[in-house]
């Protein structure tokens, strides 16, 4: 059975609906929820939103993700009660950051949208960080001085496209490049489209079109991890360095209180 199949009668179930009843509400006959179901057919666009919207689950959950691995109360909910698949808050509603390594930063392009992909990723609270859906994600290259290859970006969430600040630094999930971080200039509403520049001169600025980009995450801090021999990079020495932070900080806010 396709993902999007067993989506639809989970959500069903989910609710206590007869495929009668989630007809009545899409406004459609109940053969075709049971194709859809049984995955004889596929939902047109047209449907997709209905579904979505019905519920309040975003689309890309639906199409790509497998709901019954997936605790739909930890999700984060914006506007409308939309559910935004799959960005993970704790059972008390606390904000998760999810690391993505270096290694599994190729696979987040397929991944962004399966909740087991992120699910899997390792995760942490950041008491420090501002309101907001924050990720840890892997610097290449030296397109962005001073941030350094092997260094980690937190960035936030941008939840609409309209809050882009021109002149800020983002990391921007793009169909085609993947994972990028770079400085979003010339913002061009008319035209849908954004000039994205390196730090560094060498490298020639260029557009993404809008429709392009999957997700936006804004700057929050960086993490520099070339003070570290390779041999001290694992996994578990990245993680105890990001919860470490939160001490560095108090410890700065002490100093600046008696100042």
């Amino acid at each position: 059975m396709s993902k999007i199949a067993s989506n639809i009668r989970f959500l069903r179930q989910m609710k206590g609906l007869s495929q009668e009843q989630l007809a009545d509400e899409l406004r459609i006959t109940r053969s075709r929820v049971g194709g859809y179901e049984e995955a004889r057919n596929e939902p047109p666009i047209d449907i997709l939103i209905r579904l979505s919207e019905y519920f309040h689950v975003a689309i890309d959950a639906m199409v790509r993700g497998d709901l019954k691995k997936t605790n739909l109360d930890g999700l984060m909910k914006l506007g409308k009660n939309r559910i935004l698949f799959p960005i993970l808050l704790d059972n008390e509603g606390n904000d998760m950051v999810e690391l993505i390594p270096l290694k599994a930063s190729a696979g987040y392009l397929k991944g962004y949208a399966d909740p087991e992909y992120i699910e899997r990723l390792p995760q942490m609270k950041l008491p420090f960080l501002p309101t907001g859906k924050h990720r840890a994600f892997p610097i290449k290259g030296d397109s962005m001085p001073p941030i350094k290859e092997g260094s980690f970006v937190i960035a936030k969430y941008l939840e609409r496209i309209e809050d882009l600040r021109p002149g800020h630094t983002y990391v921007v999930v793009t169909k085609d490049d993947g994972l990028s971080y770079k400085r979003i200039m010339n913002y061009n509403k008319r035209d849908g489209t954004m000039e994205l520049h390196s730090d560094n001169k060498i490298y020639q600025p260029y557009k993404v079109r809008v429709s392009d980009v999957l997700e936006l995450w804004e700057y929050t801090c960086c993490i520099n991890m070339n003070q570290y021999d390779d041999a001290e990079l694992n996994l578990d020495s990245i993680m105890n360095m990001l919860k470490g932070l939160k001490v560095e900080i108090a410890g700065i806010k002490k100093t600046s209180g008696k100042a």
